[in-house]
């Protein structure tokens, strides 16, 4: 009896304190030191006892329970250790995305997050099911669930006004968040994580699209969105400066209209000559004239306006290009939605072999499409003598061909023919963002954390282009409907018979 009490008793003191290992191991160790006495002591009782009929008959009885108990405490051991997850939702919105994945196995610090927030409320399941994910990939997570109203001191301590808030700490940086969504706590880890933000500059002073522009033409989502991602964003007048700070991690030109004096070329041509990152976004019709710029890396701005008769958003201008074509790069090797680009200009590629760099196309248009040359006011009139016919790029990365010294950065740049793409009109379009933030992430040299913001449990729109909505139009308002009428038809005559 004794024995049995210690080791229950041990038992329960490593399910409370499992920490105090010595006294679960104290308590066992007492216990089987009974049981061997008992036995030493009752030896011939228990002779006796086991030579029984209906002893032999429990013995077996008992050995099965505990074998099949040892089997059911050997599988839940397994399934504590090696957890496995099947997604049969719809949009997968309890899978982490890749981002997510690769910002949780390169965290090398400890993270607390304290989610404010009750039982009652919808957040709080939906910061849960996240949190627990999450904690499954990195070991680095440390999470509190805290009832606001029950804890009002820690709450008032940390700054917390509302409910469903959640406070991500590291390394003395601390970071809010107040929607319970993947790519927001993505992005919190993500500043916290980060000793030194990388400052992203846009380029001002020529007509280019504001960062606190709330317009539809405007970057203020843009922003928003880099921000989330743990970037700097400031802003730059060339005109002022003598050069770009040396703490630019990526220039950009977004959507110059006016031109770039040379002065300023130079400038930036300098900066990317010492190892600086370059986005330029440059529209059909602007007068930014950047081609003495680009072409010593090996592009130049093509003239004219794209169309496209095959990839073209269906009830839109033949100039809303839906972009389905990728060329095998980090940029683009996660793209999973075509891109939208109203109103852009091709790329030329000069590929003479004495070129330093390299430039690499990232997306064309279709066989279908060509850049026409006589577009005013919307109206496209088409010629095949001075029109230039697809497939054509609108998008190009560029490189040098030699690697940078040792203890020298690389320089790159990106070109595209289009910035409307990025503008708050179009960058929640699906796959404009995440051709952004690829974009970014690659000339940021962080495509190795994170790329693209993760994906939110919202359903992906089916876009068709315009031989895919007649082909929808054919077969569901005419086809379907007819054949259900002829086999009412032959159905009726066949019972008419009988």
């Amino acid at each position: 009896m004794v024995g049995t009490i210690l080791g229950a008793s041990g038992l329960v003191a490593y399910s409370l304190y499992p920490e105090e290992l010595w006294l679960a191991t104290l308590l066992e160790g007492l216990a089987l030191i009974c049981l061997i006495v008992f036995f030493v002591l009752h030896f011939e009782t228990v002779k006796a006892f086991s030579t029984k009929r209906s002893t032999r008959m429990g013995a077996n009885s008992l050995l099965m329970v505990v074998l099949f108990a040892g089997i059911l405490v050997i599988v839940n051991f397994l399934a504590t250790r090696h957890t496995m997850q099947w997604d049969f939702s719809e949009t997968q919105r309890f899978t982490l995305s890749p981002q997510t994945h690769r910002v949780l196995r390169g965290l090398t610090r400890e993270v607390k997050i304290t989610v404010f927030s009750q039982e009652r409320s919808a957040s709080f399941n939906t910061y849960r099911d996240l949190l627990d994910s999450y904690r499954s990939h990195s070991d680095k997570l440390r999470i509190e669930y805290v009832d606001p109203e029950r804890r009002p001191g820690l709450a008032r301590q940390l700054g917390v006004t509302r409910t469903d808030t959640a406070i991500v700490e590291s390394g003395g940086q601390t970071n809010r968040v107040t929607t319970a969504s993947e790519a927001e706590l993505t992005g919190a880890l993500i500043r916290v994580s980060k000793d030194e933000k990388k400052r992203i500059v846009f380029l001002e002073g020529h007509g280019e699209r504001g960062t606190a522009d709330q317009n539809k033409g405007g970057f203020s989502l843009v922003k928003a969105a880099l921000e989330k991602q743990g970037y700097d964003v400031g802003a730059l007048t060339l005109l002022q400066e003598s050069a770009v700070p040396a703490n630019t991690a990526v220039l950009v030109l977004a959507g110059p209209r006016r031109p770039v004096t040379k002065e300023e070329q130079d400038r930036i041509g300098r900066y990317v000559a010492g190892g600086g990152r370059l986005l330029a976004m440059v529209d059909p019709g602007s007068q930014a004239d950047l081609d003495g710029l680009l072409a010593p890396w090996g592009v130049k701005t093509g003239k004219g306006v794209l169309v496209d008769f095959q990839d073209r958003l269906a009830q839109s201008g033949i100039n809303f290009l839906l972009i389905r074509r990728f060329t095998e790069h980090e940029i683009t090797q996660d793209l999973t939605s075509v891109v939208l680009f109203p109103d852009s200009r091709h790329l030329v590629l000069d590929d003479a072999e004495n070129r330093t760099w390299s430039a690499i196309p990232l997306a064309q248009t279709s066989p279908q499409s060509r850049a026409v040359m006589n577009a005013q006011g919307g109206a496209f009139k088409l010629d095949d003598k001075s029109d230039v016919k697809g497939p054509l790029p609108l998008a190009v990365a560029s490189t040098p061909k030699q690697p940078a010294a040792e203890g020298h950065h690389q320089p790159a740049i990106v070109i595209v023919g289009n910035s409307s793409f990025a503008s708050n009109a179009y960058v929640n379009f699906p796959g404009n963002t995440d051709f952004l933030l690829h974009a970014m992430g690659w000339l940021a040299e962080e495509r190795d954390l994170i790329s693209i913001t993760p994906k939110e449990p919202a359903m992906r729109p089916f876009v068709p282009n315009p031989a895919e909505e007649r082909t929808l139009f054919y077969v569901q308002v005419l086809l379907l409907p007819a054949l259900t009428v002829f086999w009412g038809i032959m159905t009726w005559r066949r019972r008419r018979r009988l």
